[in-house]
């Protein structure tokens, strides 16, 4: 079988599999899981045979013209090169592990035929867009996942967080979507086609009329797709989706398209010097102000939310300096380590009964009932500190060591400015990285909250999934000298000066968040029980108004009071407040689009309501009354139309004499 062959099935099966799991679903149980796991898991081997042939060689193109359009043709195309097929590989093993983790995650869930089907839908449209030579399919893909997320985010549709978030999440990825969808048609217009192919080649020759304005309108697009500032903020509130859910969206679909879309059309962007220090201004503001909320979080899938968004700030600030490959290889290396970190929260999630209990100011003995959970999390807030052997280090060093390249004018032409941006923004990062990491580890397993009851060993589906994705997470680092032959020979290993200072900055803020959490638990100890919720640290009254405008719920109880001996309310001091609203950029937005749209909508319905429809109530009014009139004259009695008509010819004799009158 031909690789063009090969590669076509690859997101075939799945959304095959996706459609009959819709249609027999719910008639044939016994079908629901395999056609859930078996498609997936087989489009992985094609994947992995489409990538060993690939081999990081000359690209795989192939095309057929699906329909005449009489001006810029759309074609069928395929273009598969050494960051497609790796991409498409990581998508393949996310994707089955979260289908067969889902199989214990919600086997008691009487939708879970709907859910698998649509996992399988998502799968499929990410690996469209992985393998798309054409902009139109690619376009394609990428609306499909938009819809799959609204649906799989708002799966709990019977919780209204969860339906708000699914709404969130649809609207602000789609109002990056229209500058994103008109920024694809410019591209085309002035390449003539929408063959990546023939872009890139438009570019190399210097083709593009407009490429600031094209690029800016693309970065639009993406930054709602990878959940870049400023339209990061559903990202978060997507946490109210099953988790295996969260897993597949922040490790290998969705937010992981905006990122591959830029590195697979670098060039475009790469065209404007302009559109580069924007793209490193959105990452550098995205790594901070994600790594500062992480730091504030309480919930333990919010904080790996804003741990997604800053890491793919990570990816974009690769972009930005001009290096693909380090963008890609840390989309990649944090597929693996996120992918776990979010399937082992699930099981501490499991373990608890409920997603209610996933603030880590409640978990209490964890490390001792979730053994694998810890051990294999452990690993993984490793490679998300960036601490070497783990993968994390590898990858991250790669992007600042493009960074500190850029930045010292030996990037042709990236702007130095974008290489400063990015540089300091991810060593800042870095530090609050690993001082966030560090925090998750010690309340989620060394807390002292309120234990959770016990809800029994968790399936070996979920379980082994673990262990599978922390051995990527452990060493797929090691392939960095490998991997520059897949991604056009860039050098990817670790520069001095950055694995220094990365690495020093790191545990620095490990450590630190470790003595600020040694004091705090001590200080805690010695609270009586009754006060926590009156304790200086505790925000006071202000917490419950903060719940009130961030629509999280306030602190109830003494048992979810918020905890003093949480080590990011000392570290962050009068900033926490702020950083655990996401430094209230959903007010911002509510004040500046929701309250407008919204009261313009209610003036719109009073024009409606007393306006237009005062005319149009008139309109039948009318004819009504003047029918109610002549219906009065019509009494049935013979005398009194006798009566009208000698009335009525008196009146014209006189008025003809009068006349007559006149005349003479």
């Amino acid at each position: 079988m031909t690789t063009t062959t090969l590669a076509v099935l690859v997101p075939l099966l799945p959304f095959l599999g996706a459609g009959a799991g819709l249609l027999l679903g719910r008639t044939v149980p016994g079908l629901v899981r395999p056609l859930a796991v078996l498609p997936t898991l087989t489009s992985l081997v094609l994947a992995a045979v489409v990538a060993a042939r690939q081999g990081g060689d000359s690209a795989v193109d192939a095309a057929t013209q699906l329909t005449p359009t009489g001006s810029v043709p759309i074609d069928l195309a395929l273009h598969i090169d050494g960051f497609a097929a790796l991409v498409a590989v990581l998508v393949g093993v996310v994707a089955t592990c979260v289908q067969i983790y889902s199989t214990g995650y919600l086997r008691d869930d009487p939708r879970y035929p709907s859910y698998a089907a649509l996992v399988s839908l998502f799968t499929s449209a990410m690996l469209l867009v992985v393998y798309s030579g054409d902009l139109m399919v690619l376009l394609v893909g990428w609306e499909v996942m938009g819809i799959c997320s609204y649906f799989l985010v708002g799966h709990y549709w019977e919780t209204p967080e969860a339906r708000a978030a699914s709404l969130k999440a649809f609207l602000v990825t789609k109002l990056g979507d229209v500058p994103f969808l008109i920024g694809l048609f410019a591209l085309a217009v002035d390449a003539g086609s929408f063959r990546i192919t023939t872009v890139l080649a438009t570019v190399a020759d210097g083709g593009l009329d407009h490429p600031t304005l094209i690029a800016l309108l693309l970065l639009a697009g993406v930054a709602g797709k990878s959940a870049q500032f400023p339209l990061h903020t559903w990202l978060p509130d997507a946490m109210a989706g099953p988790t295996p859910v969260s897993a597949l969206i922040h490790a290998a679909t969705m937010v992981a398209a905006g990122v591959y879309f830029v590195a697979r059309l670098l060039p475009v962007f790469a065209a404007s010097s302009a559109a580069l220090v924007v793209l490193a201004v959105m990452a550098a503001a995205t790594m901070a102000g994600s790594a500062l909320a992480a730091l504030a979080q309480d919930d333990i899938k919010r904080v790996l939310a804003y741990s997604t968004i800053g890491q793919l700030g990570y990816m974009t600030g690769a972009l930005a300096v001009g290096d693909r490959g380090a963008a890609v290889f840390h989309l990649l290396s944090h597929g693996a380590f996120k992918a776990l970190l979010f399937l082992a929260a699930g099981v501490i999630i499991h373990a608890a009964g409920t997603n209610s209990l996933a603030a880590m100011s409640r978990m209490r003995n964890l490390r001792a009932r979730v053994p694998d959970a810890y051990w294999t999390m452990t690993v993984a807030l490793l490679a998300l500190a960036a601490i070497p052997p783990f993968s994390g280090f590898f990858s991250k060093e790669a992007v600042l060591g493009a960074a500190e390249h850029a930045a010292t004018g030996h990037a042709g032409s990236v702007p130095g400015a974008a290489g400063w941006i990015v540089l300091v923004a991810g060593l800042l990062s870095a530090l609050l990285t690993a001082a966030y990491a560090a925090r998750l580890w010690l309340l989620a397993f060394h807390g002292q909250g309120a234990e959770a009851p016990d809800h029994g060993r968790q399936p070996v589906t979920m379980t082994a999934v673990l262990w599978v994705l922390a051995v990527p997470s452990l060493a797929f680092g090691l392939a960095v000298g490998t991997l520059p032959d897949w991604f056009d020979g860039h050098e990817l290993a670790p520069k001095l000066t950055t694995s220094v200072l990365g690495t020093g900055l790191a545990l620095a803020g490990a450590l630190v968040t470790y003595g600020a959490w040694r004091h705090t638990t001590a200080l805690a100890a010695r609270v009586p029980i009754g006060a926590v919720a009156a304790h200086p640290q505790a925000d006071g009254g202000e917490v419950e108004a903060e719940a009130i405008a961030t629509h999280t719920p306030a602190y109830g109880d003494i048992a979810s009071a918020p905890d003093p001996a949480d080590p990011g309310r000392l570290l962050l001091g009068p900033l926490h407040r702020h950083a655990a609203a996401g430094f209230h950029l959903d007010a911002v937005y509510a004040a500046l689009f929701v309250r407008p749209v919204q009261a313009a909508a209610r003036l719109v319905r009073f024009l409606d309501r007393e306006v237009v429809d005062t005319y149009v109530r008139g309109a039948g009014t009318a004819p009504r009354l003047l029918g109610a009139a002549v219906r009065r004259a019509q009494t049935g009695n013979v005398q009194t139309y006798l009566s009208a008509l000698l009335a009525g010819t008196v009146v014209l004799a006189v008025a003809a004499v009068l006349v007559a009158t006149a005349g003479a």
